[in-house]
């Protein structure tokens, strides 16, 4: 726990004076408050950076406001004898700010003091958003749950010996049960929320096990991030909403620095997956520092749309995809272009690639379409062929209207070679002359059906009574098309490479 002694010594070091200070500066600092010009909603804090205010008295008014038990102000020296008797009077310490310290440099110093350097009982810093819903749930007197804009849990105070069975669903899931939402919804409370700073108290409701609620929207500017959650029979005094306000605006910050966290921890993983996709000699120690253990891969690669918008939700599924601590994930993600690429553990077998899709599909809002490919499995060296196996099948997907969400290389794997050779086909890369070529032009020239009698004794393997059954014809009649076509065309059927090459001509070029 930071304690003002050391504040004023560490701010020292940065051009900051101590002038007055309480008899004790064992007093313990817990959270920070910026003075805002521009926002009439009260806001506490045990420090108060007085930024934009040129006069010392009205900085002290205004940190005594603040509760505020030391503060920080830029004015010019020397400070009024009865200005510092007021702040000492108040147990506000008064630090005199330099004028060429910038007041960005100096609340991101007392915001890491502060903030990082503050821990409960458990040894839990702010960073811990537990540790906040115990702190805010003893202010208030009730039990308290932060949650985000999706109603997701994010943290919860300790105790639960009066919680309701709405509440402890809630915490059990993960987040709110599918009825205490739509009750919510119907209430007009996320609504609310979204249009909203001021704390709304949602009424008891016995046949859904609710006790009742406070709840305040936590907001970024016009953003909406998340929301606080009070159990309560019925609305709080006026004292605790203003804590509630406090609170709501506490983790707002704590959530815009997680999320900053989150977009530097993203690029570093989106940077390393992109190295291992493209080839690496480093592959081994690539995947070492993302974290995953040696083994098998798959590779996912995943487009997400709504509606007629192509592409309009991948954002969306790489946010869901890389949420949470990398070691509480089991894949590793980035983002190339419109598609999403999950590194996933599973080798050789793909259910937890399934698994992960399904789970993907579940977190997103019900009008996303997701298409997906999956890539076969694949040591480290061998990725970036996992990835082009996993766009293959992407695209092989995305052809097929209907189906489940993904396409799998192992189950799929000939109509993949089959659209490699028809690619190759399309460049030139495959004799224009053969028997393949010959019987078409002699079809489309006579109007014979030599390709199709070709194709069906080929797939029938050599038997006439088979192809003739597929075509609908005597055998006789595949027997005497074999003679004529041989007449036109060196075909050579009992040769096997022949046969394999007819094969493979009359595939790449079926439509």
């Amino acid at each position: 726990m930071l304690r003002l002694d050391r504040l004023v010594n560490v701010l020292g070091g940065y051009g900051a004076r101590l002038c007055c200070a309480p008899a004790s500066r064992d007093v313990e600092l817990r959270s920070v408050v910026v003075h805002d010009p521009t926002d009439a909603r009260p806001a506490t804090g045990e420090v108060f950076l007085a930024v934009g205010v040129d006069s010392a008295a009205e900085a002290v008014r205004l940190a005594r406001a603040a509760r505020a038990v030391a503060m920080l102000v830029r004015v010019s020296p020397p400070l009024d004898e009865a200005v510092l008797a007021e702040a000492v009077g108040a147990g506000i310490a008064v630090l005199l700010v330099e004028p060429e310290v910038s007041w960005s440099q100096l609340s991101g110093v007392v915001y890491g003091l502060v903030l990082e350097g503050r821990e409960t009982d458990a040894g839990r810093g702010p960073t811990d958003l537990f540790a906040f819903a115990d702190t805010l749930a003893d202010e208030v007197g009730s039990a308290v749950t932060i949650e985000d804009q999706m109603s997701r849990v994010l943290a919860y105070s300790g105790s639960q010996q009066t919680a309701d069975p709405a509440r402890l669903e809630t915490i059990l899931g993960r987040r709110v049960p599918d009825a205490v939402r739509r009750l919510f919804e119907g209430k007009g409370v996320f609504a609310h929320l979204a249009t909203s700073d001021e704390p709304l108290f949602v009424g008891p409701s016995p046949e859904h096990g609710l006790r009742g609620r406070m709840v305040v929207a936590v907001r970024a500017g016009r953003e909406l991030l998340g929301s606080i959650w009070v159990e309560c029979e019925r609305p709080l005094p006026e004292r605790h909403r203003t804590v509630l306000g406090d609170g709501a605006r506490a983790v707002a910050l704590h959530l815009l620095r997680s999320r900053v966290s989150a977009d530097l921890e993203r690029q570093v993983e989106s940077d390393l997956v992109i190295r291992l996709l493209e080839g690496t000699a480093d592959a081994h120690a690539v995947i070492t520092r993302l974290g995953l253990l040696r083994g098998r891969f798959r590779v996912i690669a995943l487009q997400a749309h709504i509606a007629e918008e192509r592409h309009a939700a991948v954002l969306l599924a790489f946010e869901r995809a890389t949420t949470g601590f990398g070691w509480s994930r089991p894949g590793r993600s980035t983002l190339f272009g419109n598609t999403l690429y999950t590194l996933l553990p599973c080798g050789n077998d793909v259910t937890p690639a399934l698994d992960w899709l399904a789970a993907m599909v579940r977190v997103l809002p019900r009008q996303v379409t997701v298409l997906a490919g999956v890539g076969g499995a694949a040591d480290p060296a061998q990725l970036p062929s996992c990835r082009q196996e996993a766009d293959e099948s992407l695209a092989l997907r995305a052809a097929r209207p209907g189906g489940g969400v993904a396409v799998v290389y192992d189950e799929s794997w000939d109509e993949i070679l089959l659209q490699r050779l028809r690619a190759a086909a399309s460049a030139g890369r495959v004799p224009s002359r053969g028997p393949v070529a010959d019987l078409t032009r002699h079809d489309a020239e006579h109007g014979t059906r030599h390709i199709a009698t070709l194709r069906a004794w080929l797939e029938a393997q050599g038997d006439l009574a088979a192809a003739a059954e597929r075509l609908g014809v005597h055998p006789n009649t595949v027997r005497y098309r074999l003679r004529r076509m041989a007449e036109i065309t060196d075909l050579r059927l009992d040769v096997p490479e022949k046969r394999l090459a007819m094969i493979i001509a009359l595939a790449v070029g079926r439509p």
